[in-house]
């Protein structure tokens, strides 16, 4: 496919502008769904799904590939398939694939024909989840952060503004030409490919989603069903006219959320496009599960109904690296923990949990399918307690400044995750002048001349710091970006660092700026001076640790403070004391027979000793002293919630609703 020009979109072909106006003529009579190759592909037959000719349920599981280590795809898709389920569903993270504008990525984790062809041999049809939003508690819901470098963005994000629909159509073109192939009348096991996602719960714009249905099919993506997936109440506002559309509920409504369907889709098949057996962890917050219960009774009622059922998540992995989202569904901004096991049936190291077994012989129930042999899990080894040592301060080891008279934030200099560190030189003297940083994305460290001079957190919206100092004095703010909302309008300003600073009551101007996006394992410099590494502040620690035999592990951070962690330079993935996940999961296939390096970055200063062990557990569900006095803590149950249990009290936050 030839490459899309910026400055406008692709040419459409006879054959493509026909398959649009047959979309429109569908759309001409209320809710009429385009019909798909009934004989070759999967298709709409009244009330029921037709794939090749044969009626089908769509009994799904959802599992990210960018979550699960590629050596594991395969046994996490047998154990699917073992829980009696027949068809795979994935997100498609934009971010992941196109790192820089024009610039993409389809190799080792992120190879997703790889991972939609090893469905196919696994016994498994695919859902794609095209986006180009994914949400997920993936890091900006999977939109790159490249977007955010555009001031447009603020009001374009997510609708049929140029400014987004540009780069969007570019990238939807870039996957068609890699995943179009493999759609179900072409052969592959694609049967449905989304359009957006809960649409409905963000905007009504239909210009703009009728808009990205014309892209889709200009890519490419006609040979499987399309549709659209919103909650119950967002039905209206996210469906698209001639597009099939599913519906996304959780715990205790199935049947509301059925009904909601059938009402607002009359004569259609249903589909519980997201049934949620679980929910995510934030920092600070204690961790969720759910019960098995009245799940079981939710299933008995979307299969016994005859519906069609995408588990979300049926397996949630982890989000490695900086990939975790943040949220505030709750009511404040929090960072999503870096676990997303999700209280899933498989767990976060593809582990059978009860609910998996639960929900199997309940599916097989309704099936009548012969159960399948449950693979054996990944072996699980434990890691002797060692040692790591602070080895330099993040002072010694800093990149060229950028000179700036303004301050930057990451997205302006070109950086997407990590941190920033904003230096000036304080002239004067300062007694009790107030430092007021608007607003602070998303936790700084204020530091006068090395000392710490306090902190600042976005969760309980702290923009002021008091600075006294008898001489003048170097001011270092670092910002540490904890990831970025991945959902509601408030995504469109995730711009990250800070933009304005004030010491009493002037603009301060004039900065040094330094990138630090920790995208590599830090190679610290040795300091002569050992009195400088023990220092406390922000530090580099490294140790290492000797296997005979490599298994999985979970590694236990209990010792550090609130950073990332490197192990034979793979990102596992951020820790912080504040709970409740107080371990990473590292798979096998990341570690080495004889001598493993572990590297951490700790923005608080390093206990003595630091010491690590790999455990045959996880604890996702660790202490979080915090939550008692935190004011989220008194919330307000809400009946009709259906993205959480319970919503925040009034004025715990400005950007609680939209």
């Amino acid at each position: 496919m030839k490459s899309i020009p910026a400055n406008r979109g692709p040419i459409i072909t006879r054959r493509e502008v026909l398959a649009s106006l047959a979309f429109t003529a569908a759309a001409g009579i209320t809710h009429r769904i385009f019909a798909q190759n009934s004989v070759s592909g999967f298709a709409i037959e009244g009330d029921h799904f037709i794939l090749k000719g044969k009626r089908i349920q769509v009994l799904s599981g959802e599992m990210h590939y960018a979550r699960v280590p590629r050596a594991y795809w395969a046994a996490r898709m047998k154990m699917i398939r073992a829980m009696g389920l027949n068809t795979l569903a994935t997100y498609v993270f934009w971010n992941v694939h196109e790192p820089a504008p024009g610039v993409y990525d389809f190799a080792g984790n992120n190879d997703l024909v790889a991972f939609i062809k090893l469905a196919k041999s696994e016994g498994l049809h695919v859902l794609l989840r095209a986006g180009p939003y994914s949400c997920a508690e993936w890091e900006f819901g999977g939109f790159p952060a490249w977007l955010l470098a555009d001031p447009k963005m603020q009001t374009a994000l997510r609708s049929n503004d140029p400014a987004f629909m540009v780069p969007a159509e570019r990238w939807l073109h870039r996957l068609a030409k890699e995943v179009a192939s493999l759609q179900i009348e072409n052969g592959g096991p694609i049967i449905a490919t989304q359009i957006e996602n809960e649409y409905g719960n963000f905007s009504n714009d239909h210009t703009y989603m009728n808009h990205l249905r014309d892209i889709f099919i200009a890519a490419g993506f006609n040979k499987s069903l399309l549709y659209t997936v919103d909650p119950s109440r967002g039905l209206a506002a996210g469906e698209i006219d001639g597009i099939f559309s599913g519906v996304n509920f959780g715990t205790g409504h199935a049947a509301t959320a059925l009904d909601t369907l059938a009402k607002q889709r009359p004569g259609q098949p249903l589909f519980a496009t997201e049934y949620w057996p679980g929910w995510f962890d934030l920092w600070g917050h204690p961790h969720e599960t759910r019960s098995i219960a009245p799940q079981l009774a939710d299933l008995e009622i979307i299969l016994s109904r005859g519906a069609s059922l995408n588990l979300y998540m049926v397996h949630g992995g982890t989000s490695f690296g900086m990939m975790a989202g943040a949220s505030q569904s709750t009511g404040n901004y929090r960072g999503n923990v870096t676990s997303y096991d999700y209280d899933a049936p498989i767990d976060e190291a593809g582990h059978p949990t009860p609910k998996f077994f639960a929900y199997r012989d309940l599916i097989l129930k309704h099936t009548g399918e012969k159960a399948l042999p449950v693979p054996e899990p990944a072996k699980v080894i434990a890691i002797p307690e060692f040692t790591l040592s602070p080895s330099a301060m993040l002072w010694d080891n800093l990149p060229a400044p950028i000179a700036s008279e303004q301050l930057q934030t990451m997205e302006q200099l070109g950086q997407a995750y990590g941190y920033i560190l904003y230096r000036k030189q304080l002239t004067e003297p300062l007694n009790a002048a107030s430092l007021v940083l608007e607003p602070v994305h998303d936790f700084a460290q204020v530091y006068l001349d090395g000392v710490l001079a306090g902190t600042l957190d976005r969760h309980y919206n702290q923009t002021t710091i008091s600075l006294t100092t008898t001489k003048p004095a170097q001011l270092d703010i670092l910002v540490e970006n904890t990831g970025r909302l991945n959902s509601t309008k408030w995504m469109r300003h995730e711009w990250k660092g800070i933009q304005s600073a004030t010491l009493a009551g002037r603009p301060l101007t004039g900065w040094e700026i330094y990138s630090l996006p920790m995208s590599k394992t830090p190679h610290a410099t040795s300091s002569a001076d050992s009195r400088n590494i023990a220092r406390p502040g922000p530090h580099i620690a490294a140790g290492s640790f000797h296997l005979d035999e490599t298994g999985d592990t979970f590694l236990d951070v209990r010792s550090l403070g609130k950073g990332l962690l490197w192990i034979n330079g793979r990102c596992l993935g951020r820790f912080w004391n504040i709970g409740p996940q107080y371990t990473l999961y590292l798979p096998a296939p990341w570690l080495k027979k004889g001598h493993n390096e572990v590297v951490a970055f700790d923005l608080f200063p390093a206990s003595s000793p630091l010491k690590l062990a790999g455990l045959e557990q996880s604890i996702l569900n660790g202490p979080t002293p915090a939550y008692a006095a935190d004011p989220e803590h008194q919330k307000k149950p809400d009946p009709n919630a259906e993205f959480a249990p319970a919503v925040p009290a009034a004025n715990s936050s400005p950007h609680a609703k939209e």
